[in-house]
């Protein structure tokens, strides 16, 4: 009986983990239908004094949110997930997740850079048999500003190579035939 209770907390463990890759995925590549479904309907997020509410309502304003910035990557480090074992079958669960997010965004003096350390203090629960995000927080402990962006992609050291972008044209929806990108199925 302790096996099964421990075979089921990493395998609650793993759900959470490859749900917090797929935030980090779908956010990097503007995919507001894949964040959606990583939310449960009544989710919250809270980005600080820049949004509190609703997960699906600041997934609504992420297309004017992400407009100007050219480069999103998220980085995950630590990952401290919490479940609840108070109970017989483990439904909720907590996440301290460290992150380094870069960002270059178009401002009107040009592309800066943005690097965040911070972290994600998420609360997960899972709901017929699937683990989502209820809450999701995010902090950042340090940045680090360039103003102009130091971000070269155009270095001849990169020629040829494949370039990320945010959205469909982004390499990775054209080369993968088993990630699903959009809606999960």
């Amino acid at each position: 009986m302790a096996d099964e209770k421990a075979l089921q907390q990493l395998l609650d463990k793993q759900a959470i983990n490859e749900l917090i890759n797929t935030y980090c995925m779908a956010s990097d590549r503007h995919d507001h239908e894949k964040l959606r479904d990583l939310y449960h309907d009544d989710a919250i997020d809270d980005h600080g004094g820049f949004f509190k509410g609703l997960a699906s309502e600041f997934i609504d304003q992420l297309p004017a949110i992400q407009a100007p910035m050219k480069i999103l990557h998220h980085n995950l480090t630590t990952i401290n997930i919490i479940l609840d074992s108070t109970h017989e079958t483990c439904t909720y669960a907590e996440g301290e997740i460290y992150v380094l997010a870069y960002h270059q965004a178009e401002t009107e003096e040009g592309l800066i850079d943005l690097l965040i350390g911070g972290r994600y203090l998420d609360k997960y629960e899972k709901r017929n048999g699937e683990w989502k995000f209820i809450y999701k927080a995010v902090l950042a402990d340090w940045a680090k500003i360039d103003n102009p962006s130091q971000t070269q992609l155009d270095h001849p050291l990169l020629t040829g190579s494949y370039i990320g972008q945010p959205g469909h044209s982004d390499p990775a929806y054209s080369i993968f035939k088993l990630i699903e990108f959009g809606r999960n199925k």
